[in-house]
């Protein structure tokens, strides 16, 4: 079997196509130069290793000899993994977008030599179908034309890149007052599914952050309905083909509006992003159902994506053994098979039939509680609920041992950091010290590996450390030092802390239009310098960072922090407020700073009732510190947030807002009264 240039790289998509015939090469000087050389248009295909349409197109075309004949002779092909460049994607995602209306992967890009694209699209069939030319026609055509009217392929790339530039500085600058929230709630709520929770229709995406900044907007205004709608969509999800019933976690999206047909994909950040929302509705409910949904997809995470050495890997294939969903489904002969007596009641509260709910086999949904089930079999909700936990541990020992799906056990940064995110807000409410422990050791694991000086790389596989950081590596992993700091503050976590936002304020700034570059000033020099504001998938950087610098700002008293957060949040505001469903996450930074963050100190831990009571109080636009003994209290004492505080002998907690603090206060009644 030939290999190609591929067979050198690290990232397991791009090594899933170093056996092609095509004559691959990664993005690199090498490839770049030779298309220059020889005045050869480049194709870039751009996806990552648990797309399922990336496969199709790889069986399809690029495993075909004829096609990649084509290919070598024409162009210089080049294959980028979406996760480790962000830029590259981001850059010609755009273009996708404006020329077709639509993006996604595989994204298949023709280029000139000087990397202007020339024609867009995503998926190509191999041969024209449904009236769509078929990829092979594709490339005889390009590569025609680029022979032939090479300056009218120049001028047509030349209209692409006006266009980009043209987007990647839309500010319009505005005042940040109470109405951008209410015009935001009102216009993200009128976008949700009422019936069943979520935005939009189908395809539906679990898009957190959304949720997060209704439940902000409830307690800030008290009006319940947006509460309501938030703690819906999560009981949804959480009874939903979307959630992993029996091994915990969730799948990528729904490709319904009921949330039953997921795309079966697991990615490491949905993982690490959902879970916060369930943290949240515990501590607004205390309701258990939304605790042991937290509980069984961290510890999905910890039993099946956290690698030895402490990071997280990246993803989990939706295809086994060439089939979507296969490892997930199950038929109900099977499950009697397995479960004996105890499967009748395993089935009526899973939905299992005998003629399935998909394509003939069963996703494990829920739609019945448990006491209706008691009822109907005559027995105790706890004998049910005895029955349902036993029941899964014995179909998830069968499932282990199916053919399991691709793992993509690259670790990056950005992702990484997420996760120590969900695993901090974890141990708030649960007290689970593997919780706490799994974010410290990620923490020294990206310390150890990954960090040099206040420099980041973005990502990490086999001892090897490559590419240099973006805007959304420093931006998540300060957050996620600084969450793991308000619980265990160790002066060390907050130094690291304003190291890097110091080092983002000097190398990724935008002073002309008052935003972050995803890319610093050393990074490699592409098409354009490109930007990302959109709260998509995954927060943007710039929202990340906002809340970063606003965070820091409390700590440190440093006015530049304030002032970034300041600018970013004036200039974006608006179209915030316009359409509020790509800018989740910058609507909780907004809140934030509209509503100016409560200090909470609590000194000496040794009342853990008093802890408790605080860290499972839903207080989002607060800083929470836990200091334990009367030496973590002196090493802090040179950061303005702890100025002042001494140690006490019982349990004593500092509340402050505006610049004025309370005295020191012994119970729960005076510390929810000053709150």
């Amino acid at each position: 079997m030939s290999e190609n240039h591929l067979i050198q790289e690290s990232s397991p998509y791009l090594l899933q196509h170093a056996h092609n015939p095509v004559d691959w090469f990664a993005w690199n000087e090498e490839a770049l130069k030779k298309a220059r050389d020889e005045n050869k248009p480049i194709f870039l295909s751009i996806g990552y290793s648990s797309c399922h349409w990336c496969h199709v197109m790889a069986h399809e075309s690029f495993e075909n000899n004829d096609v990649a004949e084509i290919m070598n002779e024409n162009f210089v092909n080049i294959k980028v993994d979406r996760e480790e460049r962000p830029d590259i994607d981001d850059i010609y995602q755009k273009v996708c977008q404006m020329a077709t209306g639509q993006g996604g992967w595989p994204l298949s890009i023709f280029l000139t030599p000087d990397q202007k694209p020339f024609y867009v699209g995503t998926y190509f069939p191999v041969l024209d179908s449904y009236g769509r030319p078929g990829f092979g026609s594709i490339c005889r055509q390009l590569s025609q034309a680029w022979r032939e009217k090479p300056n009218d392929v120049k001028k047509s790339a030349e209209k692409f890149l006006d266009a980009l530039n043209k987007t990647e500085n839309v500010t319009l600058a505005s005042k940040i007052d109470r109405i951008t929230l209410d015009e935001a709630a009102m216009n993200l709520f009128q976008l949700g599914d009422s019936t069943y929770g979520g935005f939009g229709s189908a395809p539906k995406f679990p898009n957190a952050a959304n949720v997060s900044f209704l439940f902000r907007y409830a307690k800030m205004t008290g009006h319940s309905k947006f509460l309501e709608f938030g703690l819906k969509t999560l009981k949804k999800m959480a009874n939903g083909g979307i959630f992993d019933q029996i091994g915990g976690g969730f799948h990528r999206y729904s490709t319904d509006a009921r949330w039953l047909v997921p795309h079966f994909e697991k990615m490491l950040y949905d993982n690490a992003l959902i879970p916060v929302n369930y943290a949240e509705a515990y501590q607004i409910t205390k309701e258990p159902f939304y605790l042991e949904v937290l509980q069984k997809t961290l510890d999905f995470v910890l039993r099946e994506m956290t690698s030895p050495e402490g990071g997280f890997y990246s993803a989990y294939d939706a295809d086994s053994e060439g089939e979507e969903g296969k490892f997930y489904v199950w038929k109900k002969s099977e499950i009697k098979e397995i479960l004996g007596n105890d499967a009748d009641i395993f089935c009526l509260f899973y939905d299992v039939t005998d003629g399935g709910n998909w394509e003939g086999n069963n996703i494990l949904c829920n739609n019945l509680n448990i006491t209706t089930v008691a009822f109907n079999f005559g027995t105790t909700e706890d004998k049910v609920k005895e029955i349902l936990t036993n029941s899964a541990k014995k179909l998830l020992e069968v499932r282990s041992k199916r053919v399991a799906p691709g793992l993509d056990d690259k670790v990056l940064v950005s992702w990484n950091s997420l996760m120590i995110t969900a695993f901090a807000k974890g141990y708030r409410v649960t007290g689970d010290k593997r919780y706490l422990d799994a974010a410290k050791q990620c923490i020294s694991f990206i310390e150890k590996n990954l960090l040099n000086d206040a420099k980041l790389l973005r990502t990490y596989k086999n001892n090897v450390a490559k590419i240099d950081g973006y805007l959304e590596d420093y931006a998540y992993f300060t957050n996620a030092l600084l969450d793991v700091f308000e619980i265990s503050p160790d002066s060390h976590y907050l130094e690291l802390s304003l190291k890097l936002g110091s080092h983002l304020i000097e190398h990724f700034w935008d002073s002309q239009h008052n935003s972050f570059f995803m890319t610093s000033d050393t990074h490699e020099q592409l098409i354009i310098r490109p930007k990302s504001n959109y709260d998509l998938s995954m927060p943007s950087g710039n929202s990340v960072a906002s809340f970063v610098m606003l965070r820091l700002y409390h700590l440190s008293q440093e006015q530049k922090f304030l002032d970034i957060t300041t600018k970013i949040i004036e200039s974006q505001a608006q179209m915030a407020a316009e359409n509020p469903f790509g800018f989740g996450f910058l609507l909780n930074t907004i809140s934030m700073y509209y509503e100016k963050p409560t200090e909470i100190t609590i000194i000496n831990t040794e009342n853990s009732q008093i802890c408790n009571s605080v860290l499972n109080s839903y207080l989002p636009n607060s800083i929470i510190v836990t200091v334990a003994t009367p030496e973590q209290l002196e090493s802090l004492k040179k950061f303005p947030f702890f100025e002042g505080k001494s140690f006490e002998e019982k349990t004593s907690a500092f509340v402050c807002k505006n610049f004025t603090c309370s005295l020191p206060l012994h119970t729960i009644d005076e510390i929810n009264s000053a709150l």
